[in-house]
């Protein structure tokens, strides 16, 4: 294999790290807001979605730092539409899903916290685990990671 075939098998690497991360903590997510459900339940599924994380980070990485290299041993220009435009989105994506990552660690140890004390459904806890913060920024990661995706995989302009 030669060098633009092993950053290539590299990047698609790290974009299933990424997506997988994300498919795999927005499923613990939603499992979290799909019924009223005792802290122990909650705090479980968001201690799951730890196992994730590393994924995404590591898909992040990947995607970015080989998709860089890409760029440049294609011979695509850094200042291409799609190339500027994933970049931006990819920016734009972490950002959002930072977000959302900080919000659901909170919200763990919140219910973690409940669940030693008695393991009774909180209406502060459901409020949390419903805040529309969380949910747009958590599910609007993931759909912007798709885009970046589309935009990889089309290559708009190139």
């Amino acid at each position: 294999m030669n060098l633009y075939q092993w950053l290539l098998f590299l990047h698609i690497s790290g974009a299933f790290f990424l997506i997988g991360g994300i498919v795999v903590a927005g499923i613990l997510h939603f499992s979290a807001i799909g019924k009223q459900r005792r802290p122990s339940e909650i705090a479980t599924l968001y201690a799951l979605v730890r196992f994730a994380v590393p994924l995404i980070y590591l898909g992040l990485l990947f995607t970015f730092a080989f998709g860089l290299w890409l760029v440049h041993e294609a011979q695509f220009g850094y200042g291409d539409g799609w190339v500027v435009t994933a970049i931006i989105l990819w920016v734009i994506g972490s950002a959002l899903g930072s977000i959302g990552d900080k919000s659901q660690r909170e919200t763990r140890l919140v219910a973690e916290r409940l669940a030693a004390e008695g393991d009774a459904p909180s209406p502060d806890l459901r409020a949390r685990v419903l805040s529309p913060l969380v949910l747009a920024s958590t599910y609007a990661s993931g759909l912007v990671a798709l885009a970046v995706l589309g935009i990889m995989i089309w290559k708009p302009g190139a």
